[in-house]
Parts: C-alpha cells; structure tokens; sequence
C-alpha cells in the first residue's frame, strides 16, 4: 500500500504545495516528506487530518491503485455467444462478485422452456422489446422502461414474446464469483 504516494498525487493535483498541506494539518514538513515518499506510515488521525485537508474520503487513502475505480471503454467490452440459439451476451464490466452485463433474446427466444438455476440475485431492466417473466409460480409480462429482480437459485425463464429483439440489462452478484471474465 502507497498511502503516501496517492497523497502526494492528489496534493499535487490540486496545485497544493507541502508548506501549505502542513500548515493546514499541523504537520512537520519532514514528516509529511517521510509519508509523501512511503518511508512512514502515518496513524489513522493523522490521515484523517489529511483527508479532510484533501477534501477526499479517508478509506479512498486506504485503497490500493488496482482496488480503485475500475473502467472498461466501449471498445474494450467483450461479447460471447451462448447455446444453440446464439444468444448475445455483452460483458459490460464485473467486479468481483458483481457483474453487468447486456443480452439480446432474438425473436421467440427461447426455442425451448428450460428454467435457470444457478446462485445469486439478478436485477434485470427491460431496455427494448416485451418479454414473458417467470420464476417458480410467478409470471409477469414486462415491456420497455420496465424492471424485475429475482433470486437466481429458484429456477426462472425469460421469453422474448414480442416481433423485436428484447434487449436486457442485467446485474448480478454471486458470491462464488470472485474473478473478472
């Protein structure tokens, strides 16, 4: 962990010299040199009185680079195709457990009634299209704007009923998930 590297970033960053950085958390220049290089690890109030200095949340000090916002460009995503029915499943970004994720259902998708199971929870936003929902005795028919979340460990299906692809936006988090794609 670099604390005092992302100090030094965000300090730097902000056109804020290390005089004035001291002078606003009472702190020595030596020592915020010493924290600023990782040659010493401040205590939790000191870095507090940094933070707020900062104006930056004190556990955003405590993250590691690769623990921090996580982006994925367009041009970056990665798509697969499942099944015999070629279902189109863009992998919009995961971290950790949580994934997001962009599904076409052709026309009359799908061909034959399976039910899913599988662990975790799903929220799902109908994006374009109509389809038929159901999980165990529960069946709802969701159009465009529409939502539904469910767990995923009781079986479940979702039928494109409409004349269009049904285009769905899925979020899902399982906790035996723990890697990216």
């Amino acid at each position: 962990m670099e604390i005092g590297s992302t100090i030094r970033a965000i300090r730097k960053k902000r056109g804020i010299t290390i005089a004035e950085l001291c002078a606003g958390t009472g702190l020595s220049k030596g020592f915020m040199s010493h924290v600023e290089n990782n040659k010493t690890s401040p205590s939790i109030s000191t870095l507090a009185s940094i933070a707020k200095f900062l104006q930056v949340p004190l556990p955003y000090l405590l993250l590691d680079k690769e623990d921090r916002m996580h982006i994925v460009k367009k041009h970056e995503r990665t798509t697969s195709v499942y099944g015999k029915e070629q279902l189109k499943v863009e992998h919009l970004i995961a971290e950790g457990p949580l994934r997001l994720s962009l599904i076409e259902l052709p026309v009359g998708y799908p061909k034959e009634a399976e039910t899913n199971v599988h662990d975790g929870v799903e929220c799902h936003f109908v994006q374009k299209g109509k389809v038929l929902v159901q999980q165990g005795e529960d069946t709802a028919l969701l159009e465009e704007g529409d939502s539904f979340a469910w767990q995923a460990c009781v079986p479940h299906i979702v039928k494109n009923v409409g004349d269009e692809t049904a285009v769905l936006l899925i979020a899902s988090y399982a906790e035996s998930r723990k890697s990216m794609f």
